[in-house]
């Protein structure tokens, strides 16, 4: 299954677009995907994992993106104004792959805090919305949904757009819920540190200070 979804991402195309737009209050303000997980950014860590499994990727970001200079990609500030959440990162990739990848049916969402999600987790997305004829997939693990980690087909931008800005809408499941949507579940990873949610996430400084922990382990 995993070398047939494999081939399934480079026939049908899909680019990627890393959420960093958020304003990190709980880890104190700032870019949370700057600060360092064993003595390099997390956004560091983030990009090795999800530049294999898409064509093109784009760091969606607000304010100076000169501060993401030395990592070498394309950024793209919220196209719907008013730090409306992730899903404006989502529009906002989607907008950019309309325009820069248009060899891409599909969009990858991957969440810029969380530094050990799966490398396989674009081609078992994309596997699961074929072969159940979903529209939308999320990834989820321990039962629980990671709605940021997503696969969402370029061809609805338009209804995204029209949801966020005629309707003001901003949870993602309530747009989500509006199309067929298929969840696949991940399961946790075992080492030596005990069992380990592949979508930990470093949201508090604690969390920083566990992750680092779980590099070093």
């Amino acid at each position: 299954m995993a070398a047939t979804a494999r081939v399934a991402v480079t026939d049908r195309g899909v680019a990627g677009v890393l959420l960093a737009g958020g304003q990190s209050r709980r880890m104190g303000g700032g870019d949370k995907c700057l600060r360092l997980l064993a003595g390099r950014p997390i956004l560091a860590h983030i990009i090795d994992r999800a530049r294999p499994q898409v064509s093109a990727l784009v760091l969606n970001a607000n304010g100076d993106p000169a501060r993401f200079a030395d990592f070498g990609l394309p950024v793209a500030a919220d196209v719907v104004e008013g730090h409306a959440g992730p899903l404006a990162g989502i529009l906002t990739g989607l907008d950019w792959a309309a325009e820069h990848a248009p060899n891409c049916e599909h969009l990858a969402s991957f969440a810029c805090d969380a530094p050990f999600f799966p490398s396989d987790l674009v081609a078992r997305l994309l596997a699961a919305v074929m072969g159940e004829g979903a529209d939308l997939a999320c990834a989820a693990s321990g039962g629980r949904a990671h709605p940021v980690f997503g696969l969402w087909p370029v061809r609805l931008r338009d209804d995204l757009r029209r949801a966020m800005i005629e309707e003001g809408l901003r949870k993602v499941d309530a747009w989500t819920g509006r199309h067929k949507l298929v969840a696949v579940e991940f399961p946790w990873s075992a080492d030596a540190q005990g069992a380990r949610d592949p979508f930990f996430n470093a949201n508090r400084p604690e969390d920083l200070a566990e992750a680092e922990s779980l590099v070093q382990g």
